[in-house]
């Protein structure tokens, strides 16, 4: 026996198991397309975790979810290496601790093989007891992902739910309780197969042809949510709804961390000359009348231009020349509401319409909207990414500072400030029709429990500005893309998203990118099927007039929160009570 208390061959083996498990998930997520391994990728480690014996088996846990958690997050990330070596290493590093805390309660009170000593009947195969275990497991799983997704900011990218982002049957379900009610019935329903496997492997002659109604209840459950899937893309298409055009415009810049490796006039030259030869494409304005098919938006990604916008306590605004003339030219094809990324300033009127940039003054990563005559709405992004828009504790632990300018290779300039409304943009349509847009600005359109702050009744699009080329030609922006739509899903509104390297696209309240008429995916990508592309899309989107709050948009996050808690207690309350697969494991069957 070795220091863990385990024999050298069942080490390895559940070593093998949890590495197996890791690799499994991994291949979920983007640039992998192995969704369909989502019912399957946590069986080894389930099974590694509840043979786990003896003394310090939550230490002997840990290490196994913590093994398979760095394999899996190590694979799924390593494209953080574009900005940082470091944070290629620490950050798969810190979220295997969430494996490790999951495979800590999996080995003790989550076990149900853990009490191996107590004699229990073969004719009574406790299948209650099979779904408690495999209900506190899952929950417990879920609760791990929304912790993630909030401690320090949060991480959420990659629940196990978002293997599902082109099932769009199951995805459905995600209005409920979120991506990570998902994951919970992925666990769950392994959780189960595990303890049906076992104990079908234990039983002997005709205890083999008794009927597993656990394994039949979880199957039966995975139905019912795929029926709720197909009754709610229905009833999403039968909607009345109203169109709308938007042009994403996608110049895909190259750049080197946050720095990019054009010149702000290429820049500037770039939107201008795009946004007109798509805009020329459509036909001319004419007496005022814009042709048929023309944009009620036009939309362009984080921080587009290279000019500010200076904004005063009184509502004074000015931005710099070169913002001016840029907008100025493209508005010479004919109307429309003009959506952007800009760096906003805080200042202070001098007078005559003057305005100065206030010393020490707040400085937001703003959303844009201009109308034809030039009025204009901001929305200052909220959650702030840490160590690339915000270091905290910089001004008192100046070594922080000097980290991020070691592995970005830019000097750091200081922090944004976060926003403080939840109020929507209000963008009116060529017709007058007036659409909330609910504004995200880079990887805001992952955080679900933000998003949901700005759901009102009446026609609303999700309007998302993002700028992943940090990371270069990698699986980022598509991992990004693909955690996005499930926000459309949650909140039952549409999503329109500008990115400068890709995804752009227009994804409707069911997660699907289909044009409504036409079936064609509104993703802009080359010839090759690539997104790294400079180019537009001309996307139609219909929007719901009256959208249903779904139960996620009203509770949040608080479902899974509780949940996970009354799994954990469940199962801490239970722990004593022994289990029906202990048979199977005295029959010598091991892991």
């Amino acid at each position: 026996m070795d220091a863990w208390g385990m024999g050298k061959r069942s080490f390895w083996l559940r070593f093998l198991a949890a590495l197996a498990s890791g690799l499994l998930v991994a291949v979920l997520f983007p640039p992998f397309r192995m969704s369909l391994l989502a019912w399957v990728a946590m069986v080894p480690v389930i099974a590694a975790l509840w043979s786990v014996t003896g003394k310090r088996a939550g230490w002997k846990g840990f290490a196994l979810g913590w093994t398979g958690g760095m394999m899996s997050c190590s694979i799924q990330f390593h494209w953080v290496a574009e900005v940082s070596w470091l944070g290629a290493l620490l950050l798969p590093a810190y979220l295997a601790c969430y494996w490790g805390l999951f495979g800590a309660f999996a080995a003790t009170v989550g076990n149900p093989w853990r009490n191996r000593d107590i004699p229990i009947a073969n004719e009574n195969p406790g299948y209650a007891r099979s779904l408690r275990v495999a209900f506190c497991l899952g929950a417990v799983w879920a609760g791990l992902e929304w912790l993630r997704g909030w401690m320090f900011t949060g991480f959420g990218w990659n629940g196990m739910g978002v293997a599902f982002r082109e099932t769009l049957v199951m995805a459905q379900s995600a209005d409920l309780l979120g991506v990570a009610g998902l994951s919970l019935i992925l666990v769950f329903f392994q959780a189960v197969m595990v303890q049906a496997a076992v104990r079908y492997i234990g039983q002997s002659g005709a205890d083999k042809r008794r009927l597993p109604v656990d394994l039949v209840l979880a199957v039966s459950l995975v139905a019912l949510l795929a029926g709720y899937g197909i009754a709610r893309i229905g009833l999403e298409r039968r909607a009345e709804c109203v169109r709308l055009k938007t042009l994403l415009v996608q110049i895909n810049i190259p750049q080197d961390a946050s720095q990019q490796l054009w010149s702000a006039l290429d820049v500037h030259m770039a939107y201008e000359a795009d946004t007109l030869k798509a805009l020329a494409g459509l036909g001319k304005t004419v007496d005022g009348r814009t042709p048929p098919g023309w944009p009620d938006w036009v939309m362009w990604p984080e921080t587009a231009l290279t000019g500010r916008i200076l904004r005063a306590e009184d509502g004074t605004w000015g931005s710099w020349r070169e913002n001016q003339e840029t907008i100025a030219r493209v508005r010479e094809a004919g109307p429309f509401q003009l959506i952007y990324g800009v760096t906003e300033q805080e200042a202070d009127a001098c007078g005559d319409g003057l305005l100065a940039i206030k010393p020490g003054g707040h400085i937001w990563n703003s959303i844009a909207v201009m109308s034809p005559a030039d009025a204009l709405q901001t929305y200052r992004k909220h959650h702030l990414v840490i160590f690339g828009e915000t270091i905290p504790y910089a001004d008192s632990l100046p070594w922080l500072a000097q980290i991020y300018q070691q592995q970005s290779g830019v000097e750091y300039g200081g922090s944004f400030t976060p926003g403080v409304s939840f109020d929507p943009l209000q963008i009116p349509t060529a017709d007058g029709t007036m659409i909330g847009a609910i504004p995200t600005v880079c990887f805001e359109d992952s955080v679900g429990r933000l998003t949901r702050k700005f759901a009102r009744p009446g026609p609303q699009v999700i309007v998302n500005v993002t700028n992943d080329g940090w990371f270069r030609e990698s699986a980022a922006a598509d991992q990004h893309f693909a955690y996005a739509r499930f926000r459309a899903i949650e909140l039952r509104r549409p999503l329109l998203r500008c990115a400068n390297t890709g995804v752009s696209a227009a994804v409707d309240t069911t997660g699907s990118t289909a044009h409504p008429d036409t079936g064609k995916p509104q993703i802009l990508v080359g010839s090759d099927g690539n997104h790294f592309v400079r180019g537009s899309l001309l996307t139609e989107t219909k929007v719901p007039l009256h959208p249903s709050f779904s139960l996620y948009a009203l509770i949040g996050d608080w479902g899974i929160i509780v949940l996970s808690l009354a799994g954990f207690l469940w199962a801490r309350m239970r722990s004593g009570t022994p289990s029906v697969v202990e048979d199977a494991a005295r029959q010598g069957i091991d892991f």
